[in-house]
């Protein structure tokens, strides 16, 4: 069983940030698969920097697993939760764990906003092919049905 895991970075060194998350998950997870990287439009606030996105397939079929291995990725690197989708050193979500799906406030599953997310949707079909999101369909479908606005600002 496997969990999907959507990083990002928009401050710093963002390669770095991104390295060092994925070596926080990797001592806590066996990586299975990582996309490559793309670069972003912010979302919902858009007086920040660019980010740097990729997904990393990890084994566990545990939710909060998961969600502590990506809590502890962002600690390492200084995260701060100040400002809604505001800039950010790493953010590490949590966008699915097999079909299980969760309304718990600590961990939405799947992810309630990777259906909308091109700089998700783009990286995870990268890593697998067939991914779905539970309750929304095909990962490919889903970016293909977005709308060209969102797309445009995911560059590989």
């Amino acid at each position: 069983m496997v969990s999907v895991l959507s990083l990002g970075s928009n401050l710093g060194d963002r390669r770095a940030h991104l390295r060092a998350g994925l070596d926080v998950i990797g001592a806590r997870l066996a990586v299975r698969a990582v996309s490559p990287l793309y670069e972003t439009a912010p979302v919902g606030v858009t007086d920040q920097p660019a980010y740097l996105n990729c997904v990393a397939i990890v084994d566990t079929d545990d939710p909060l697993v998961a969600w502590s291995a990506a809590r502890a990725a962002e600690e390492t690197r200084g995260r701060m939760r100040s400002r809604r989708w505001g800039p950010r050193s790493l953010d590490v979500d949590v966008v699915a764990v097999d079909a299980v799906v969760s309304a718990d406030p600590r961990l939405t599953l799947p992810h309630p906003r990777a259906h909308e997310r091109a700089f998700v949707l783009r990286p995870w079909l990268d890593v697998d092919p067939d991914a779905v999101v539970t309750g929304r369909g095909p990962v490919w479908r889903l970016l293909r049905e977005l709308p060209a606005a969102g797309v445009v600002g995911v560059a590989w």
